[in-house]
């Protein structure tokens, strides 16, 4: 059976769905079996994931309609092993209409079961804001990843997060769990960056992944290419900083992975290329 998780942040700008899409993308090309579930009426993930815009695509619009068939809407990525549940624009009236739902809450609990087992790791890229996309994302989820800029504004909201996750484990979902805390954005000679840091230690403990995402051009470039980073740039200190991530999300999962080599990225480039 699958893990699933969410990434969530109420806080726009935080790197949310550009963790999602990378991290996903590395553990895939680690070997895993993963499906990024785009719930963002923005569709970043779907876009970022080189998902063609004028193509006419079925999105998780259709699968909470009731319209499609999962297996319908399910596309492959340039990554193998990477496979996405799209997006579109029209989520935003979607969401309005799963107000009136029997079980509103739980509508995405009920999509995702439907593949659970085909997959290593289902990771939902949640919307930057705490509605009732959102809660149908941590109820359907087992743990919850929180990117979390080094900057005062994202560390001050925090809290209200938090609050609903209290809210949504004792009502909804009771083996919710903090699958970790990745602080990103981060730059190294920044005094504020380690205040802000310090204290997303002191707020989180363990839960605070070792590896943090640095500001890095390469990592702002690779989506408007349609592209995560291991494929656009995978030399560069954006993707050596998401393979890090990987790896440690992985091992503390204790999930047996194949190393990304020198080979494995010569490989990922054929694939831009020649794909």
């Amino acid at each position: 059976m699958g893990k699933i998780i969410a990434f969530a942040n109420q806080k726009g700008g935080v790197g949310k769905t550009t963790t999602c899409i990378n991290l996903a993308a590395y553990v895939a090309a680690m070997g895993k079996k993963v499906l990024v579930v785009d719930m963002d009426s923005q569709k970043n993930a779907t876009n970022g994931l080189g998902v063609d815009k004028n193509k006419d695509i079925k999105t998780i619009c259709d699968l909470i309609a009731g319209d499609s068939n999962i297996d319908e809407v399910i596309l492959p990525t340039i990554v193998e092993g990477l496979d996405i549940i799209p997006s579109t624009v029209d989520l935003a009236g979607t969401e309005v209409e799963m107000v009136q739902m029997p079980q509103r809450e739980k509508i995405l609990k009920g999509i995702l079961d439907q593949v659970r087992d085909s997959y290593d790791f289902i990771m939902i890229d949640c919307p930057p804001s705490l509605s009732l996309i959102t809660v149908n994302a941590l109820t359907a989820c087992d743990s919850v990843i929180i990117p979390m800029p080094c900057e005062y504004y994202p560390l001050m909201g925090i809290t209200q997060l938090m609050n609903t996750i209290r809210l949504i484990k004792f009502h909804l979902n009771p083996k919710i769990d903090i699958e970790g805390v990745v602080m990103t954005m981060k730059e190294k000679r920044s005094k504020l960056t380690a205040q802000v840091g310090d204290e997303i230690l002191k707020f989180f403990g363990k839960k605070v992944f070792f590896t943090y995402i640095p500001r890095n051009v390469r990592l702002a470039e690779a989506p408007s290419h349609g592209e995560p980073i291991l494929i656009y740039e995978p030399n560069s200190k954006g993707a050596d900083a998401y393979l890090s991530l990987a790896e440690e999300f992985l091992d503390r999962n204790k999930v047996k992975y194949k190393a990304i080599t020198k080979d494995t990225k010569i490989k990922l480039r054929e694939v831009k290329y020649n794909g």
